[in-house]
């Protein structure tokens, strides 16, 4: 079933596909099409900050990806949630509002992509923040998301906070703003009382644009080519295999797991890899699906019984949740807008870091596997991330059934410096937790990590329980190298009408969360699209 034309077709509805969503229908002369697998983010569990717990335990708006087999994990398979609903991954995350580091955009820009250092980004970071707080020099109020200081924190934060401090890490109340190293609170995507995607933040104030139609439960199966050129996009929709055409550019904003998997299905890839898959090759590109990367991960649960403060399942942990939700269905206020991962920081691994390389996620409950684990009772957890992992996989092709998921592994901890660094982690987050500020409130560490207290013990803690924290990047790499795939105005090497942007264009894994980095990406793309029409 072939449609109409577009200038612009938009795979994925995602942070980034929402944004060049709005941007590019800002021009009511330019007419485009947005295609989102999932469904509408119509949904009070991604609405309400705290659905995301449940979310995590039914597995809802969720791609539910899994990793190959990982000999740095000890055999064990990897889980890769990635939202699959309006505003993607931003309707179904924690909600934590970080850019990174200063170093991370000028490395960027040192590896041969002008215009992508920090001072060129900060001003589209800037565009796209509506933040509370105020404008200054690093932060701006214009833009259509909202960012801003939990209204209703649990007290649990100010504990942690104040344990850092006696571990001796200092106090930061903008991780975003002059130096990111420190504790504190961390800033969240809210809107009055509600959590702020890239969908509710940039697609839901456009939906009624004359100019833009949006199709959910759209599969994207392969770009379509004419030659050299992408001319549009064929997706399974309502039952029927449809074809869009576009008259300017696609955009694949499909997210490092899927926009690698949607280019080799489109016959851009590795040729000996695509001509395996019983695909033609159309455009020999040797790094697709290269370069993977993510944030590895590992957390420290602590049972605490007495602590009804914090979320947990129990006869008065039940019944708190109870009040919360008439309160927040009343006012948007109370305990249900909590994002869980309320306080964290940034820390070195070791003194001689110039910049830290660990980043903590301190979380008001007892976190197991993903939080898809049923834990009973109360208590807390806390994650340590390695920031710049050296280890790299890939994204390959399953079959060529493009409904099939891809191959992803990430070789979580191939590179034995990945390995030291987290472990040295552990050991920092462990005596974080042990200051007076929260060992007064009786908390006992979990065995499973207790029980790890020697180099080598707290290595196979390590394999055996960390995983990722949800920041795949690289797999569409930009660059000018004989494996990048984009340049640095993210058209697709070698092909022309057709972009990548999201996280999969990342060079290197930014410094902390990757959501607020790929609104940035959409919006300095937004204006490089723009001038080249």
């Amino acid at each position: 079933m072939a449609e109409a034309g577009f200038d612009y077709i938009i795979i994925g509805g995602g942070s980034a596909g929402c944004v060049l969503a709005a941007r590019l229908t800002e021009n009511l002369a330019v007419n485009v099409a947005l295609l989102e697998a999932g469904s509408s983010d119509q949904n009070v569990l991604i609405q309400c900050p705290a659905g995301l717990a449940l979310l995590a335990k039914t597995g809802g708006a969720n791609w539910k990806f899994e990793t190959t087999v990982q000999p740095g994990l000890n055999g064990r398979r990897g889980y890769q949630p990635r939202g699959k609903v309006l505003g993607g991954s931003s309707s179904v995350n924690a909600m934590i509002y970080i850019r990174g580091q200063r170093e991370d955009y000028d490395n960027w820009a040192a590896q041969g992509n002008p215009g992508w250092s920090y001072v060129d980004v900060l001003p589209y970071f800037k565009r796209a923040e509506d933040n509370r707080r105020g404008a200054d020099d690093f932060h701006g109020t214009e833009g259509p998301l909202h960012v801003m200081d939990l209204t209703s924190p649990n007290p649990l934060g100010a504990v942690f906070i104040d344990a850092a401090q006696q571990a001796g890490h200092t106090y930061n109340p903008d991780f975003n703003g002059a130096r990111q190293e420190g504790v504190g609170m961390y800033q969240v995507t809210h809107r009055k009382g509600e959590r702020c995607s890239a969908a509710k933040a940039y697609l839901t104030p456009v939906l009624k644009r004359p100019n833009l139609r949006v199709f959910t439960g759209a599969h994207t199966t392969r770009i379509l080519m004419e030659k050299q050129r992408a001319v549009g996009v064929e997706f399974e929709h309502e039952g029927h295999t449809k074809q869009l055409r576009a008259a300017r550019e696609v955009l694949l904003c499909a997210g490092a797991l899927q926009s690698p998997q949607i280019l080799m299905l489109s016959g851009i890839g590795p040729r000996k890899h695509l001509v395996e898959k019983g695909i033609a090759c159309v455009h020999n590109l040797e790094g697709v699906g290269q370069n993977l990367h993510d944030h590895v991960d590992v957390v420290q649960v602590v049972n605490a019984p007495k602590l009804t403060d914090s979320f947990g399942l129990s006869l008065s942990g039940m019944a708190r949740v109870l009040k919360g939700m008439v309160e927040w269905r009343k006012y948007r206020t109370g305990m249900l807008t909590t994002n869980f991962a309320e306080a964290g920081g940034f820390v070195k691994s070791q003194p001689s870091e110039r910049t830290p390389d660990l980043q903590l996620h301190f979380v008001i409950g007892k976190l197991v596997d993903h939080g898809r684990a049923t834990v009973l009772g109360h208590g807390y957890s806390c994650h340590v991330c390695l920031l710049r992992p050296l280890s790299r996989g890939s994204v390959t092709l399953a079959s060529k059934d493009p409904l099939a998921p891809p191959v992803i592994d990430p070789n979580f901890l191939g590179v034995r410096d990945d390995m030291e660094r987290l472990s040295r982690g552990v050991r920092i987050m462990r005596e974080l937790l042990g200051q007076p500020a929260l060992a007064s409130l009786g908390g006992k560490e979990m065995a499973y990590s207790a029980n790890a207290t020697t180099d080598l013990q707290i290595e196979q803690f390590v394999r055996d329980y960390a995983d990722t924290i949800y920041h795949p990047v690289g797999t569409c790499r930009m660059g000018n190298g004989p494996l990048d795939v984009v340049d640095h105005e993210l058209r697709v090497h070698g092909v022309q009408g057709l972009r990548v942007v999201d996280a999969s264009i990342m060079p290197q894994v930014v410094s902390g969360n990757t959501n607020a980095p790929t609104i940035m990406i959409a919006e300095k793309a937004a204006d490089m699209i723009k001038a080249a029409a």
